[in-house]
This record gives structure tokens, C-alpha cells and sequence, in this order.
């Protein structure tokens, strides 16, 4: 069967979150606070052994008081604030201002960056007439970091966890992300990071391919392999 349309994963897929250095650098300075760089590097470590970045590390230990909470918090905008705001203040940070501003910082833009191969792919795949979605499990909206990124214009729809109040694996949000891009879910195939989380893809009848979620600079071509099975796909 060919492959009619390409649903991709958003973090560790096409998007890679900044550093827990960056993120709170950022923060500190906006903030105006000056922090020697020693310090600095010890509580952004603490930050991330927490799983207080989201797109970033998983928790090393997760509180039992936040485990229900981190099981459903990318159903809804306020789970999702609530589980990594959390998360945070575990950490017990000097700053207890800037627990807020640490995670709207996330939702910015210029907090992602794209992976290296991400632009030419969703490109190649749009000129192929190739349905293009994003589904995410995430409890904000990214659509504006496509925008600010250039890449908007080359995605069809998005299906994002907290607008349908379910989360991958739940096989409802691909069957919403399929009937988004008007393609049956076996002309389908779905591109992430998670082998849990997307692989759900797989009930509906989707094709899954799993990318590994690394640093920008260490993943320069994973995607393009999605190029050539499409194309094969397409007796090409």
C-alpha cells in the first residue's frame, strides 16, 4: 500500500528543546539575576535529574506525590503546568519567583530547535503531495514554533493531546491525526522517539518508524530515511 500521508512526533522528532542550562540561563537573565557559573551548572543539573524541562529528561525518581499527575499531564493544559511546575519546585530552587517564568520559557519558540534534516524532509514530502501531520502529547500549543521556525506551511493538520483531552499511545488521538490529513490510517506512517508512546500508531494500522531522541547536533539525518520509504512506497 502506499504511503499517502507521514504523521510526525514533535519533541525528539522534528524539535529538540534547548539545554536545562539554556532554559534557566535564560530565565536568570531576563530576570536580572546574576548567579556565579558554578551555581548556575548545579541547579540547572538539579532541574534536570528532576524532569522539570519538559522535552527534556525524564525524572530520574519521580515523587509519589506527582506520579498520578505525570501519568496524565499532557491531557490538559493544567495537568501539564501542574506535573512540571512540580516537578521544579522538588528541586527546591533559591528563585522560587521563577518557577512560572521557568516553564512559560519552554513553550517559546526560541526555546526549540529544529532537527538539522527536518526542513528539507517535510519539503521533499510536501512537493511528493504527501499529507502531512503533526500529533503530539504535549499541553501547549506548538503551532507557533512551526511558525517561527518556517515550517508551518509544509504540515497539513496538528493533533495535539491536550486539545483532545487523550494521549499516545491511545490509538483515538492517531485516528483524530489520520482523519486530520483525510488519509486511512493504513496509507499512514507515523514518525517518533517513543516506542510506547507511537507505537499506538500501530493498532489503527499505521506503518511506524522510530527515530532516537538526541541532541540536535548529534542527529543530522535520522528523518531522511522517511524519504526514501515513502518513495519506495510510491514505485519510486
Amino acid at each position: 500500500m502506499a504511503i499517502k500521508g507521514v504523521l510526525f512526533d514533535f519533541s525528539g522528532t522534528l524539535f529538540r528543546v534547548e539545554t536545562a542550562e539554556s532554559w534557566l540561563r535564560a530565565v536568570l537573565g531576563r530576570s536580572g539575576i546574576a548567579v556565579p557559573e558554578d551555581e548556575l551548572l548545579y541547579w540547572s543539573g538539579r532541574l534536570e535529574e528532576a524532569g522539570a524541562l519538559p522535552g527534556g529528561a525524564s525524572p530520574r525518581v519521580m515523587p509519589p506525590h506527582l506520579a498520578r499527575l505525570w501519568a496524565d499531564r499532557d491531557s490538559s493544559a493544567e495537568l501539564h503546568r501542574a506535573a512540571y511546575g512540580g516537578l521544579a519546585r522538588t528541586v527546591g530552587l533559591p528563585w522560587p519567583q521563577l518557577y512560572g517564568a521557568l516553564y512559560d520559557r519552554h513553550m517559546e519558540p526560541a526555546a526549540w530547535a529544529p532537527y538539522q534534516d527536518a526542513a528539507p524532509v517535510l519539503e521533499a514530502l510536501r512537493a511528493g503531495g504527501v499529507s502531512v501531520g503533526v500529533v503530539s502529547n504535549i499541553g501547549w500549543d506548538l503551532r507557533p514554533v512551526f511558525r517561527h521556525h518556517g515550517l508551518d506551511g509544509f504540515v497539513d493538520a496538528y493533533a495535539l493531546s491536550y486539545e483532545h483531552g487523550v494521549q499516545k499511545p491511545d490509538p483515538r488521538l492517531f485516528h483524530a491525526a489520520c482523519e486530520a490529513i483525510e488519509q486511512a490510517p493504513q496509507d499512514v506512517l507515523m514518525v517518533g522517539d517513543d516506542g510506547h508512546a507511537d507505537a499506538g500508531a500501530a493498532e489503527l494500522g499505521c506503518a511506524v518508524r522510530l527515530v532516537e531522541h538526541l541532541p540536535v547536533e548529534s542527529r543530522p539525518a535520522a528523518l531522511r530515511p522517511v524519504l526514501e520509504l515513502v518513495g519506495r512506497e510510491h514505485g519510486h
